[in-house]
């Protein structure tokens, strides 16, 4: 039994790098994106080659296993250990040095592909391969796993474009491998050529052969090239700390066909005869895994074909000449770059999609990437398919057609015994099927545990004993990620769901895609880890805090991660009192971008509040929970006492205001933000009776927001709303008889002020944030009692603070999944834009002809969709594109003491630089208000709801 104090002591004092045995660091590395979860011991990450050898001599003393680990995205395991975990994501991460005129580049492991490709691109080249996860896999991994991307049938494998590598074994030798023998452990060479019969005719001639070691190629016809043989041993052999890679010339222009055929059957036949005209890319998918909304030509099934060139001409010609070669159902040939790169994004997705079955079933990797060689392709998909039938399983294959390398999903039972004995089945008999047609068990992610125990059937006994043999060469103590490759596990030991609770957890939401499970929810995280990407492109939000701090516990894998071992209960032992998981859930803004940016709909804007439910029921809450999570009532009775002036006055004096804060929890650094002198409702019941129209009754929604801090919004909006033709009314703040009418929050009979209940509508966004979900459903329960009339009614309800449409869309049917009204209630929502566009669609809005700059709100990226919020711009002359991330402020995220670093970093990404280099005369369009309130106070910049644009426009028309 090692002890973890010692050890811990010894690390901390050989190496310079972090040495972290603690709860959260054990928590976050037992599991990568594969099915299986294994606890380390605790996590080293390393500044440089010498705190990798220090780290290696500790864990050799101690005999504790290493594995080294990148962006943790691996498919099969091998991300995974049960000793020191070295992470190079957080050091050894640079670019060394870029040499265009030689075309090669000299990298850290830890390096992320796309820091790697964003400085090869100036110099016309990027490295040739390119797996899906780009944006977070690092050069050491996909050294590690040979990986290959969609462009493999152009560029190759990793393995195919590496010079040199610089590993250090696991008793300390530094070797530089390279061709010819170059760093080679003694021993080796004298292995090798003892077996060149069985090195020469044991391994299968296939673009994707990735499972077992590469030791053929160490023949002599192969330039006995070590560091090429290193590639795909998943960190069993050696650790890599430097490596020489080639760069390939990237073509200036491309141009995509994409190909529709009537099934996956016809489009695996027809991907290998493309290969001839020499496609950057040949990649398959089916229907299955392609969004209702995808903008692809008809068909069942589609293939991706990409062509070069230096011009778009020639580019386009290419993509034509496929096009004609190709037997297909209907094609589409795009050369826009921003239309190429959103079909690319399903494409890149589907590892994620297709965790989701269409019946919203899980789905899970375990024969993710088998290949076949690509003439054998259709006949393998039809018996593969077959095989799934007999089994009962259902999966929906994609991936690189051209190479014959298929992925799939499958909906293997992973939480019983019977499911788990059927998995292992399946597997065996897959083993043997893709053997039978002349493939690999692994055609890009690697063996890990998956597939290792399964060696034997493609290449016998006898070569995977070579196997062992090599790896007694280069780690003849056993010391580097044990369990995989050679000697593995078991397939089916081991899996991340058996730790994991059995029935329900209670909980306060309702998770409908979830069958109410948060269990389930949780296991949406399947690690591929699109939120740990370092920067955002268009309106794409996830994930800020990580973004913002580059350290895994505030990425939404990482959130993920804490909560999966907070149900396991074995390394988070203390469920939902846990500071652990409470801490990483801290920084998140709660903005919902993953929701709608992760490819399997992970919500941790939810999960949070479920956690903070039930870590605070029955304690002391932190004080901003009770300043902001009770922000409406503080500013109802600030209204209804009439003390706006007073407050606003007191918060001018800065010893007042500084008091206030600290007992409130607010962040020193920050202003409180001035009440409105009149209430919006109190305007409206002041001003004179519109004139009645003949136009649909909307009714507009006085969110706390707009009610006490924005009411220019809710007045813009009710002069823009009426101008267009509808009837604009509010809610009713008395709960009538039944059968009373519409209220508008101005009628008031004797009868109903003596039998019925005051109250405001409200969306509950403050309490659900903060955790304070018993009140949110009480205030929520309120809501749609004072609403019956209006609900009885066609009447919609429309929203103007995007964080609380949200809300009424899908917190409070979720919360409240008990009450048909709140789904009705949700139906009922609009948007300022959703409401012109549907109920006055003849209405021509005023031109405003400027630029316009601001960030889309993350809650209407993220759940409401902005689709005619851009339309709405269009027709108004209003030119550009919003930014997309989150604002930082977040609701009361930003306020809160100990927040405000991370929320000026957010604000910094994308909306600060946005404004500041936008044109002189352009509109700052915000809709939120914490975007306005970032804004003014970081940027000093006003910026305006739509509503209060478009308002302006009309009345400098009239």
């Amino acid at each position: 039994m090692t002890d973890q104090r010692e050890l811990a002591a010894a690390l901390r004092e050989a190496v310079r790098g972090e040495v972290d045995l603690g709860v959260t660091a054990r928590a976050l590395t037992t599991m990568d994106a594969s099915n299986y979860r294994r606890i380390p011991l605790g996590v080293v990450a390393p500044r440089d080659a010498d705190d990798v050898a220090a780290a290696l001599s500790v864990c050799r003393e101690h005999g504790v296993p290493v594995v080294p680990r990148g962006g943790g995205t691996s498919i099969a395991g091998q991300a995974t250990g049960t000793g020191i975990v070295l992470d190079f994501t957080r050091h050894m991460n640079r670019l060394l040095s870029l040499d265009p005129e030689a075309g090669t580049a000299v990298v850290q492991p830890g390096l992320v592909l796309d820091r790697l490709q964003e400085a090869a691109a100036p110099h016309g080249l990027r490295f040739g391969p390119d797996p899906s996860t780009h944006s977070r896999c690092t050069l050491g991994g996909m050294i590690g796993n040979n990986s290959c991307g969609s462009h493999s049938v152009a560029w190759g494998t990793t393995a195919d474009n590496v010079r040199t590598l610089s590993v250090i074994t696991a008793r300390g030798e530094r070797l530089r491998p390279g061709p010819g023998w170059a760093g080679a452990p003694a021993g080796l060479r004298e292995l090798v050529e003892g077996e060149l019969a069985r090195l020469r005719t044991g391994f299968p001639d296939l673009p994707r052969r990735i499972s077992g070691y590469a030791v053929d190629a160490l023949l002599p016809e192969n330039r006995a090239d070590v560091a090429r043989s290193l590639c795909g041993s998943e960190g069993t052999l050696a650790v890599l700390t430097e490596a020489e890679l080639t760069l390939v010339p990237a073509p200036r222009v491309r141009a995509l066909a994409v190909l529709a055929y009537a099934d996956e059957s016809g489009a695996a036949q027809a991907a290998a005869g493309l290969l001839p005209y020499r496609p950057l890319t040949v990649e398959g998918m089916a229907a299955d895994l392609v969004p209702s909304a995808a903008d692809l030509p008809r068909g069942g099934a589609w293939l991706f074909v990409e062509a070069g060139g230096d011009t778009e001409a020639e580019a386009r010609a290419g993509a034509e000449a496929i096009v004609r070669a190709a037997d297909v159902v209907d094609a589409l040939v795009v050369t826009d770059p921003a239309r190429q790169r959103a079909l690319w994004r399903i494409r890149e997705d589907a590892s994620g999609t297709a965790t989701r079955m269409p019946d919203s079933s899980e789905a899970w990797p375990g024969w993710e990437d088998c290949a076949v060689p690509p003439v054998r392709l259709g006949d393998y998909l039809r018996d593969f398919r077959a095989l799934l039938a007999e089994h009962g399983l259902r999966g929906t294959p994609y991936g690189h057609f051209g190479d014959g390398c298929i992925h799939v999903r499958i909906d293997f039972d992973l939480l019983t015994e019977p499911g788990v004995a059927r998995f292992r089945r399946f597997s065996e008999e897959l083993a043997d099927l893709v053997v039978a047609h002349g493939g690999s068990l692994s055609g890009e992610h690697g063996d890990g545990q998956a597939r290792a125990e399964l060696l034997p059937r493609m290449y016998g006994a006898e070569t995977v004993a070579l196997f062992e043999r090599v790896k007694g060469v280069w780690d003849p103590d056993g010391l580097l990620n044990p369990g995989m490759l050679v000697r593995p596990a078991p397939l089916d030991t081991g899996l991340r769901f058996s730790p994991l609770p059995r029935e329900p957890v209670d909980v306060a939401f309702g998770y409908p895609a979830d069958a109410g499970d948060f269990s389930a929810a949780v296991r949406r995280c399947v690690g591929v880890a699109t939120c740990r990407t370092t920067s955002v492109s268009g309106s794409a939000v996830m994930c800020p805090s990580f973004r913002a701090t580059g350290e895994e516990e505030h990425s939404t894998r990482g959130r993920a991660r804490l909560l999966h071992e907070m149900l396991a209960g074995e390394v988070v032992t203390d469920g939902w009192r846990s500071t652990e998981v409470r801490d990483a859930l801290d920084l998140c803004l709660s903005c919902k971008g993953c929701r709608s940016d992760c490819p399997v709909g992970v919500d941790m804007a939810t999960y949070k509040a479920e956690f903070l439910h039930h870590h605070y029921a029955g304690r002391r809450r932190p004080a901003a929970h009770y300043a902001m999570g009770w922000l409406p009532v503080w500013l109802s009775w600030a209204a209804r006492t009439r003390t706006a002036g007073a407050a606003n006055a007191l918060a001018s004096v800065r010893p007042v205001a500084r008091l206030a804060k600290r007992l409130g929890g607010i962040a020193g650094g920050r202003e409180i933000p001035r009440l409105a002198a009149e209430p919006f409702s109190r305007w409206w019941r002041r001003r004179r009776t519109p004139a009645a129209g003949e136009g649909p009754l909307v009714v507009l929604w006085p969110d706390t927001f707009t009610e006490h801090l924005s009411p220019s919004v809710g007045r813009a909006a009710v002069r823009v709303l009426e101008a267009a033709g509808l009837r604009v009314a509010l809610p009713p703040t008395l709960r009538p008889r039944p059968g009373g009418q519409v209220g508008d929050a101005r009628s008031r009979s004797a009868l109903s002020l003596l039998t019925a209940r005051r109250g405001r509508v409200c969306c509950g966004l403050t309490y659900v944030s903060t955790g304070q979900l018993d009140r949110a459903r009480a205030v929520l329960r309120r809501t749609l009692d004072l609403l019956e009339p209006v609900l009885a009614t066609d009447a919609p309800l429309v929203v103007l603070e995007p964080s609380c449409a949200a809300a009424l869309r899908t917190d409070a049917p979720e919360l409240l999944h008990d009450d048909p009204r709140a789904a009705q209630l949700a139906s009922r929502v609009l948007t300022f834009a959703e409401a012109l566009e549907r109920l006055a669609p003849g209405w021509s809005p005023p031109a405003v002809n400027r630029p316009v700059t601001g960030q889309t709100h993350c809650h209407q990226h993220a759940v409401l969709g902005d689709a005619p919020d851009r339309r709405l711009r269009a027709a108004a002359g209003l030119t550009g594109e919003l930014a997309g991330g989150c604002c930082g402020l977040a609701g009361d995220f930003g306020f809160e003491e100990g927040h405000e670093e991370v929320s000026r970093a957010c604000a910094e990404e994308q909306l600060l630089p946005s404004v500041r280099e936008a044109p002189e005369d352009a509109v700052v369009q915000a809709d939120g208000f914490s975007c306005r309130t970032q804004l003014e106070q970081l940027g000093g910049v006003r910026g305006r709801h739509l509503a209060e644009i478009l308002a302006q426009a009309l009345d400098e028309e009239a």
